[in-house]
């Protein structure tokens, strides 16, 4: 079991800590072009070129998509500003450094079908903070992101989650252009309402898979891009409060995962994003739609163990503070062939509350066990309960 958490003011100084510790090496490299010189590409034995190829727009892309919400965050507290500054800045510049085509960091949207996915996390974090990550970036620059987001439509999309990647990439074009491929937005969310299991879930395609797909891509994206289109289309605005309430169950499954020390099930493909597996729980908090019966501080020391436990671990990091392929510490096994070095940076989004500010309730309140630990501990507790049929 997990020792006795800090006060809310430091565990959320932790939470600081370790995001800025993941991203930093990232963005200050690509922020001043020097990405490419000094990423490391760790990935399966034959898969050099391919990795040389994506890792760059794919760790950009995961790194913002964590980061976006403590960087749009208005009043953050007064030790996190002078981090929060810096990484807007070199947000910023990493953006405008990948866009421009005289950059030693240029990026590729029109190399491989897996543009859609690096694409698509980008576009997700321009959703998340577009204050923050568009409306403050030159014109020059906003011109060449649109168009690069334009340049991925080239490539048709697996009939599985990828579906959502090219869903989210047209959303942001929406929200950034007022124009989309209203047909690719409307294919994802017809096949995903075709292909949810009940109780929560989707299935990543026709079938069920036991991993964290739901988490990693599916229920986060299907709620960002219906919540942003939901007024082009009577039948998206109708479908929303559905999704919602599942989204809302997922985060109660997802947070009775979390055993007492930490750990959850290591099951399924990508296991190496580690804390990312929770993207959907942490999305949650941070749009205060947690479970009824769910307290916001117990879901904060429920992520802040897996915090710890995926991260904490000895040669998490190699020497110069780039994240190495495991769940707890380096574990190279436990990479796929599309995992590099890039993929691992979608364990940024188990940090998504702190997007909220010191004062909410995820971060105020007093530490509270996460179901768990009360029930493993013997304390008494109502009993869980499947989504209706109707949801």
């Amino acid at each position: 079991m997990q020792s006795a958490p800090g006060s809310p003011n430091k565990v959320r100084a932790e939470w600081c800590n370790h995001l800025t510790a993941i991203v930093t090496p990232p963005l200050e490299a690509m922020a001043n072009g020097r990405l490419r010189k000094t990423m490391p590409r760790e990935c399966a034995e034959g898969r050099e070129e391919y990795c040389a190829t994506v890792c760059h727009l794919e760790i950009l892309g995961r790194s913002l998509a964590g980061i976006a919400p403590w960087l749009a965050l208005n009043q953050v507290p007064e030790n996190e500003a002078p981090a929060q500054q810096r990484l807007q800045q070199w947000s910023r510049d990493a953006i405008t450094q990948g866009l421009d085509p005289q950059s030693p960091d240029t990026l590729q949207f029109d190399h491989t079908r897996q543009t859609i996915v690096d694409a698509a996390f980008l576009a997700h974090a321009l959703l998340r903070a577009p204050n923050e990550l568009f409306a403050t970036l030159d014109a020059a620059t906003q011109n060449r992101l649109i168009g690069a987001l334009r340049t991925s439509r080239q490539f048709k999309p697996h009939d599985c989650n990828w579906l959502l990647f090219s869903a989210i990439i047209e959303t942001a074009l929406f929200r950034f252009t007022g124009d989309c491929q209203d047909e690719v937005i409307d294919y994802a969310i017809t096949r995903h309402e075709q292909w949810y299991l009940g109780d929560g879930t989707y299935g990543d395609g026709p079938e069920l898979h036991h991993d964290y797909y739901n988490s990693y891509v599916i229920q986060p994206m299907l709620l960002e891009i219906l919540e942003t289109v939901a007024t082009r289309n009577a039948s998206w605005a109708e479908l929303l409060p559905k999704v919602s309430a599942r989204a809302v169950r997922y985060a109660a499954v997802q947070e009775r995962m979390i055993a007492t020390d930490g750990s959850y099930p290591p099951l399924g493909r990508s296991i190496a994003y580690r804390g990312g597996a929770f993207q959907l729980l942490s999305q949650m908090a941070l749009r205060k739609e947690l479970p009824s019966e769910i307290s916001p501080a117990q879901v904060r020391g429920a992520l802040t163990a897996v915090m710890h436990l995926t991260l904490d671990a000895p040669n998490t990091f190699d020497a110069n503070g780039w994240l190495q392929i495991g769940l707890a510490g380096h574990q190279p096994g436990l990479g796929e062939g599309y995992i590099n070095t890039g993929s691992l940076y979608l364990c940024s989004t188990l940090f998504l509350p702190l997007g909220l500010p010191a004062e909410a309730s995820f971060w105020a309140q007093p530490n509270q066990p996460w179901t768990s630990v009360k029930l493993w501990g013997g304390q008494d507790a109502p009993a869980d309960h499947a989504l209706g049929p109707d949801s």
